[in-house]
């Protein structure tokens, strides 16, 4: 079954483990911050699902091309997931910091809510190691 490199496998794996990583969050955030209504949590979980898709079918890249360089699945995962939750941040900073300021209390080093682009790139990793691992990777996945 994940024998072949697979563009389709790659995508379902990226959305399989962001939907579970924003079902966490979905279920979880009335937790951290109790005003936190239906749109913030239904955005959540449907923003994970389309990092982990974004991140899947970023796997066909491995060079830069621009810089020529190339772009291992180690680099171009957490490189995404952290700019996609930096982007996140930027729509929905007062929640986000008002979920930062529960968890962390109101002064201490973790208050800043840009501190989701690094969770961004620890999911990213998680993600593109997956996908990578039974999707395969480069331009061989989207002949199947």
């Amino acid at each position: 079954m994940f024998g072949n490199p697979s563009l389709v496998t790659r995508i379902a794996i990226g959305k399989g483990i962001g939907f579970l990583v924003g079902l966490i969050g979905f279920i979880l955030l009335p937790f951290f911050l109790p005003e936190a209504g239906w749109l913030i949590r239904w955005g959540i979980l449907l923003w994970y699902t389309t990092l982990g898709a974004i991140i899947g079918m970023f796997g066909v890249f491995t060079w830069h091309p621009v810089l020529n360089l190339p772009m291992p699945w180690w680099f171009r995962a957490p490189l995404v997931g952290a700019w996609m939750n930096f982007v996140l941040t930027f729509f929905a900073y007062d929640v986000m910091k008002a979920m930062m300021a529960s968890l962390f209390g109101a002064a201490g080093i973790l208050t800043s809510p840009f501190w989701f682009a690094a969770e961004g790139a620890v999911i990213g990793l998680v993600i593109g190691y997956v996908a990578t691992r039974f999707g395969g990777e480069g331009k061989e996945t989207v002949g199947r």
